[in-house]
């Protein structure tokens, strides 16, 4: 079979893998950029135009949403459009095997060639897929545009500039990470004439340089004729430009998300790589030019990344912006088993040193927290291990793992050196499982998400009862998780305005506040009212109106009769959480009596196997009393007797607990309760 064969047939299984895969991704988790990239490819369908709950924005991908408007053109129902995207993502993401190939196949034989397109289709970041981020299209993007640097490095022409040029323009309009190529481009011809100890080779790049530095004079000259600055181009993201950066703070991240990368690739990449480095000059000239891009590459792509989280996501290791770098880096282990797999001493010492010294100074126990489960895949299996490591180290099972591939990279025989990459396919296979449906993995996390946004009814059951054409207002209050607005907007296209009383759900883009009357009545800033036919609440309000449906969490739609307003009040309980302290009162306006149906939970972890005493008053009175089970849900009921048109239950918690003195590390000293999921009121017949 001819190598395009072999390379349609990777992708083509690849692309098929993932479809299957994805299909039992039941909802996003990353948020709000699933949301964001849903919502401008739904909105390039609907008007043409990029918007995010209505409002025009810019900063964002442009190709990504693009990408995607064929899924959600050809489906109205948004549950089937996600289906859709996530299989649009499965062969976007498996083409990164054809560029994949292309560098390798300038610096190995054909069996490497195909290998290295296998491998990069292998890694753990391939879980993406079942996620509507940019990673998806990025990924191919950016290593095409490698490949056409590499390319430029040969030879400069003015059709390979072009290429190059058009490569980097489509590598932005996916993610505006990619300006960093820019720097890429700059460093690359000095990285190559340092390789080849020649300050003569950079002259014929001298043009492209010139004209790389004229267009950002150009760019910039014409912003400040315009009154705006450099940061403005960045649109949605122009805070990046804004501020200053603590350079000490950058450079400590900078090394940190170095020594993830190492982690990422499995060590011995690297050690190939400074093998290399060292002998660069006695290289064939494609090696030396691979070299170059890719050290240019590693190096700027490294210091964007790590200069915008130390500022933007000090919490997090962000290894989903930067493992594209990985099948550069293993086109470089294919270049050394080429060349016979050469080890000399020093250089095999110092590389085997650095990259297992690497992996073994990162501070694991800082960044494998939550933040990792979207941004960090390089650290999930060993999160998924976590109670099984060597004498519970995390250091110390990294080491050995380590060692041990350094081990293999040292002894192998030059003619089996094949096994090298071999075993990474191996590892890679075996790491993308807890990856993908381990406990901390992308399936468990969907899975948690829609438990967290939509519980008990279907994902689309908003759309399914509210006629086409009407949209559904929905009332953040920051009592309910916040995914009960993210999840039902994801999957349901009624849902439109959102507003909120508090503040804003995270990454709250194109949201309203109100405030809420005496009265009840709730107000946007100009005084105005909520007019909407339909209103979606959590279990702490309840509007005039007539609900039409429910979910487990007490998330319900309502069919308004008037304008929006919150008749009920709830105190006593923690603001953005449903825990109670030892006392909660619920009082509700315009109200004609009836009955209150509370749902009740508590939590194991606090309570073990003690029960939980709810007792309810009406006007000092005992009406109701219940006890809540360490696990599963309990419904109180409590009869209403209405007083000048108001109902009032106060509600007594025991016992209580402070989870700081219960939980060995804990740091919450709040005095809890028990959960008050939601309040249902049932009027009179």
């Amino acid at each position: 079979m001819p190598d395009w064969a072999w390379l349609a047939a990777i992708v083509l299984v690849s692309a098929a893998l993932r479809i299957w895969l994805v299909r039992a991704m039941p909802a996003p988790f990353i948020f709000v950029d699933e949301l964001i990239y849903s919502e401008l490819a739904r909105s390039l369908v609907d008007t043409g135009s990029f918007e995010v709950r209505g409002v025009s924005t810019s900063g964002y991908s442009i190709l990504y949403p693009a990408l995607l408007t064929l899924a959600y053109g050809l489906f109205d129902a948004l549950p089937d459009a996600y289906a859709a995207a996530k299989a649009t993502n499965a062969i976007a993401m498996s083409l990164a095997a054809v560029p994949a190939w292309l560098l390798t196949r300038r610096v190995a034989g054909r069996l490497l060639s195909l290998l290295a397109a296998v491998l990069a289709v292998a890694l753990p970041s391939m879980a993406y897929t079942a996620t509507i981020v940019t990673e998806n299209l990025f990924y191919p993007l950016a290593l095409l545009f490698a490949w056409t640097l590499v390319r430029v490095l040969d030879r400069p022409s003015v059709g390979r500039i072009a290429a190059l040029a058009a490569a980097l323009v489509a590598a932005v309009a996916t993610r505006s990470q990619a300006l960093g190529f820019v720097g890429a481009i700059l460093l690359a011809p000095f990285v190559l004439a340092l390789l080849r100890r020649d300050r003569r080779v950079v002259r014929p790049f001298v043009p492209l340089l010139g004209g790389v530095v004229g267009i950002g004079i150009l760019v910039l000259g014409a912003q400040l004729l315009r009154g705006r600055t450099i940061s403005d181009l960045l649109g949605a993201y122009s805070v990046v430009g804004e501020g200053g950066y603590d350079v000490g703070q950058a450079l400590r991240f900078w090394l940190w998300h170095v020594e993830e990368l190492t982690l990422y690739v499995l060590v011995v990449p690297v050690v190939a790589l400074v093998v290399l480095l060292a002998r660069a000059r006695q290289l064939p000239g494609a090696m030396q030019e691979h070299l170059a891009a890719t050290v240019a590459l590693l190096v700027t792509s490294t210091l964007v990344v790590a200069t915008f989280a130390s500022r933007f996501a000090s919490d997090r290791i962000q290894d989903r912006y930067l493992f594209f770098l990985t099948p550069l880096l293993l086109a470089t282990l294919a270049a050394w088993i080429t060349l016979g797999a050469p080890r000399p001493r020093l250089p095999l010492a110092i590389g085997s040193v650095l990259a297992v010294g690497l992996v073994v100074a990162f501070p694991y126990t800082r960044f494998i927290t939550e933040p990792a489960k979207s941004d960090t895949f390089g650290l999930i299996p060993l999160w998924s291990v976590n109670e099984h490591l060597p004498a519970g180290s995390y250091r110390l099972t990294v080491l050995v793992a380590a060692v041990a591939l350094v081990a293999l990279f040292a002894l192998v025989p030059a003619g089996r050196a094949v096994a090298v990459p071999l075993v990474l396919l191996g590892l890679f296979v075996l790491l993308s499982r807890p990856v993908w449906s381990g406990p901390q993995g992308v399936l468990r996390s969907g899975e948690g998400a829609l438990f967290q946004g939509i519980r008990g009814i279907e994902r689309a059951w908003v759309d399914e009862r509210v006629p086409s054409g009407d949209d559904v207002a929905v009332l953040w209050t920051g009592r309910a998780d916040r995914f009960t607005v993210n999840q039902n907007e994801f999957f349901n296209a009624r849902v439109g305005d959102v507003y909120y009383s508090s503040y804003p759900t995270p990454g709250g883009l194109g949201e309203t506040r109100v405030t809420i009357d005496p009265d009840g009545t709730v107000r946007t800033p100009d005084r105005g009212t909520v007019d909407a036919k339909y209103a979606l609440l959590d279990g702490s309000i309840t509007p005039d109106g007539e609900a039409l449906a429910r979910d487990d969490l007490g998330t319900t739609l309502w069919r308004l009769w008037g304008p929006l307003s919150s008749l009920t009040r709830v105190s006593g309980r923690y603001p953005n959480d449903t825990w109670s302290g030892p006392e909660l009162s619920w009082t509700r306006l315009r109200c004609a009596g009836g009955e209150l149906l509370v749902a009740l939970h508590s939590d194991p972890t606090l309570f073990a196997d003690e029960l939980t005493d709810v007792l309810a008053t009406v006007r000092g009175r005992p009406v109701a009393r219940i006890t809540v089970p360490p696990e599963g849900a309990v419904t109180l009921r409590v009869p209403l007797e209405p007083v000048d048109g108001r109902c009032r239950v106060d509600f007594t918690v025991t016992p209580t607990r402070v989870p700081s003195e219960v939980i060995p590390g804990n740091t919450d000293d709040r005095e809890l309760g028990a959960h008050f999921d939601s309040f249902v009121h049932v009027t009179p017949a």
